[in-house]
């Protein structure tokens, strides 16, 4: 009796630690993060994810950083082909379209089970949203967000006799100040910008901004029609070609997006258009007095949102899918969400976000960190379409061709009209 008593006993002591053992496992996630504009954003992004598996050791995040939303998007892709998947993702919040068309991934509708989860999912700013929601379901959640700010050096302001709080709020108060801000050298040579617009890397984003302030939207919100040739659009390129070959305040023809942050930071043009996720590495570096604004309108306000989402891909288990809905929750948390931006210069992806004392302190002593936030009610869906590269290779192409002189703003949207059409019949 008492060897089958000891017998019994470490069988069980075996079971309950065999139980223990399965009840503990890890739950492993692969995510895919794209880095692709300033600051140190690996360093950042490890913290929390540190921060997050020690709250929650039972999951481990491994964060591969892909370069930048492309690369992010290609690599994580090839993962699900390889029968090696990801299980979540930042990645663009206009890959929308393809990657509900690949089925690569799956609603957070679908995901949430509590009433407290199905709160958390409304709580997010509407016009970050516009980008996540497709047929009645949320399939991005919004994280490394942002809108195009008006970047400006006060010093340079002053200089040119303007007054440093009172930034261009007009198309034509742009020009005007844009041509007082542009300086030449005896021999005509330009050694001050008034102002720069990229035209590379993102041009239909830019491109975006301008079209709202003319009151124009550049596609459906089912991404099934563009109206790239529609007189406003075409009134909205020909604005942005005479910046340059009419007004003379913006060099001719293209505009680095990659060296722009550094010709601002060099003091070569006075104003730039760019992310607001450059703010806290223009905040660490500008050796001058700078200030940041919303965009100027012509008809209304306008900027197009921009950044990455947080997806969570299908081929993953329902135990995966539910720790990646949990550090989805826990990154864009208040307290997180306070963090991020106040690091990065990305926005709250929420109000909550500035409702806590780190974000209130942070605007006091720095009140350019609100104005990406406030241009949110100005602010308008970034293009997105089915197949959605091609149809911005359209738009890009055109934009370029324009502005370098190769086609009429009228006759380049015309043409991206037409491929653009060509491409969404078959979406209908």
């Amino acid at each position: 009796m008492k060897i089958l008593s000891k017998y019994l006993t470490t069988v069980g002591v075996a079971s309950i630690l065999g139980l223990s053992t399965a009840a503990t496992a890890a739950t492993d996630l692969t995510m895919y993060y794209p880095v692709a504009v300033g600051g140190s954003l690996t360093k950042i992004v490890d913290g929390m994810v540190d921060q997050f598996e020690a709250q929650n050791p039972d999951i481990n995040v491994n964060a591969i950083y892909a370069g930048n939303y492309n690369d992010a998007r290609v690599k994580a892709l090839a993962a699900l082909q390889s029968g090696s998947p990801a299980q979540l993702s930042v990645m663009f919040s206009i890959d929308i379209h393809e990657l509900r068309n690949l089925e690569a991934i799956v609603a957070f509708d679908d995901v949430v089970s509590t009433n407290e989860e199905r709160e958390w999912l409304n709580s997010f700013y509407p016009a970050l949203m516009e980008n996540g929601n497709a047929d009645g379901k949320t399939w991005g959640v919004p994280f490394q967000r942002s809108t195009i700010v008006m970047y400006y050096n006060k010093d340079m302001f002053r200089a040119a006799g303007l007054d440093p709080e009172m930034p261009p709020t007009t198309w034509e108060e742009f020009i005007s100040m844009g041509q007082k801000l542009t300086q030449k050298d005896g021999s005509g040579t330009v050694q001050q910008w008034g102002a720069m617009i990229p035209s590379t890397g993102y041009p239909y984003w830019m491109f975006g901004a301008l079209t709202k302030q003319n009151s124009e939207v550049l596609m459906n919100q089912a991404g099934t029609e563009t109206y790239f040739d529609k007189p406003g659009v075409v009134e909205a390129l020909e604005y942005w070609q005479d910046l340059g070959n009419k007004h003379a305040m913006m060099p001719k023809g293209m505009i680095e997006w990659g060296t722009l942050r550094q010709n601002f930071l060099d003091e070569k043009t006075a104003i730039m258009w760019h992310s607001t996720g450059n703010l806290t590495t223009v905040k660490n570096k500008a050796s001058f007095d700078f200030g940041v604004a919303k965009l100027p309108g012509n008809k209304e306000l306008g900027s197009p949102t921009g950044g990455g989402n947080f997806y969570i891909f299908k081929d993953s288990t329902d135990e995966e899918k539910k720790a990646a809905l949990k550090f989805v929750k826990f990154m864009t948390s208040a307290e997180q969400a306070a963090h991020w931006s106040k690091s990065t210069g990305y926005m709250g992806v929420g109000p909550s976000a500035y409702e806590t004392e780190t974000l209130k302190t942070y605007l006091k002593a720095f009140p350019p960190a609100a104005v990406a936030r406030d241009q949110l009610t100005h602010a308008t869906a970034e293009l997105s379409t089915h197949e959605a590269g091609r149809v911005r290779k359209f738009l890009d192409d055109a934009i370029q061709a324009a502005l370098t002189g190769q086609s009429s703003a009228e006759d380049a949207l015309t043409d991206a009209q037409k491929q653009a059409e060509r491409i969404l019949r078959r979406y209908k």
